[in-house]
């Protein structure tokens, strides 16, 4: 495959965007080898962190774009994962509980102003105070707003459309291992997936296939976006990753597991790894694939 899109990349080849150690030499490491490996722009994604960690990580990014052309042209932008997610355990997955905050305009405006200009992608839980304002402030700056590790109702994902929301980030993850068996956040956004872009990570760990085969049924086929959620090891293999300041184990199956918590952290697998098993696991044809990972992706960034 060439030429995907991906929206959500923590680290790649052994380098972590959310390391506050981030040289640009490291930033063009992990360029090449995404572009080596059929990746045609990405955004890189910096996970909840203190507002001021996670300010100097998006800037630290920015300024590499700004620097160097090679950089510039395979970066699409930045995606920021939180820190306006749900606190709640299994929601709240990876990401750091004692940095989750409320939603204002003024930390989203730090957050946005760190990127001068490259953020495009934001994911926060729409049930969490302040989030409306924040979601229609950060449309008002034509950035794409996603819901993720999240909880919210029916009725709070329905006024998070109506301010602007316009996508859901990795479907199935970012939320407990039990939840109700009926009324629970994988279906309440099926059931809006008409109006919501659903992005996907393709590993067999995060979803089962044959789960994953009954989301991609319900969902839309322009709405289908296959991410990776690559952390450090992506390209690299089993071992012990850092993902911001915390330690990952990836094992033989490439399962990327928070170390000591016994949840995922990431994804050890690249984007040609997971168009292979989209198409001998699910039996997706190469026209599909092209169109999760590169068309769909492509348009969001597009708008």
């Amino acid at each position: 495959m060439s030429g995907s899109v991906d929206l959500q990349v923590n680290g790649y080849y052994g380098v972590d965007f959310n390391s506050d150690d981030l040289t640009d030499e490291a930033i063009l490491t992990a360029c090449r080898q995404l572009r080596d490996d059929g990746v045609e722009s990405f955004l890189p994604t910096i996970i909840t962190d203190q507002i001021d960690s996670m300010v100097g990580r998006i800037s630290r990014i920015a300024e590499a774009a700004e620097t160097h052309a090679e950089i510039a042209e395979i970066v699409a932008g930045i995606h920021v994962e939180g820190p306006f997610i749900s606190p709640e355990p299994g929601f709240v997955g990876a990401h750091p509980v004692d940095c989750v905050r409320e939603a204002t305009v003024d930390r989203a405006k730090q957050l946005v102003d760190a990127g001068r200009g490259r953020v495009r992608l934001v994911t926060l839980a729409p049930e969490m105070p302040g989030t409306v304002e924040v979601t229609r402030w950060l449309c008002d700056q034509s950035i794409v707003v996603a819901a993720g590790h999240s909880d919210a109702s029916i009725a709070q994902l329905r006024q998070a459309i109506d301010a602007g929301l316009s996508m859901f980030t990795h479907l199935g993850n970012g939320c407990p291992g039990q939840m109700h068996r009926h009324d629970n956040i994988v279906q309440r956004v099926l059931s809006l997936s008409d109006q919501l872009v659903i992005s996907l990570i393709a590993d067999g760990h995060h979803v089962p296939w044959f789960a994953l085969a009954n989301y991609c049924k319900c969902i839309p086929e322009e709405n289908i976006v296959i991410v990776t959620d690559a952390i450090a090891a992506a390209g690299l293999g089993p071992g012990f990753y850092r993902l911001a300041g915390q330690m990952v184990e990836v094992d033989q199956h490439l399962a990327a597991w928070a170390e000591g918590h016994g949840h995922f952290a990431g994804c050890a697998t690249t984007m040609p790894q997971m168009a292979e098993m989209l198409g001998r696991h699910l039996g997706i044809d190469p026209d599909r694939i092209d169109r999760w990972t590169r068309t769909n992706p492509r348009r969001v960034l597009d708008g």
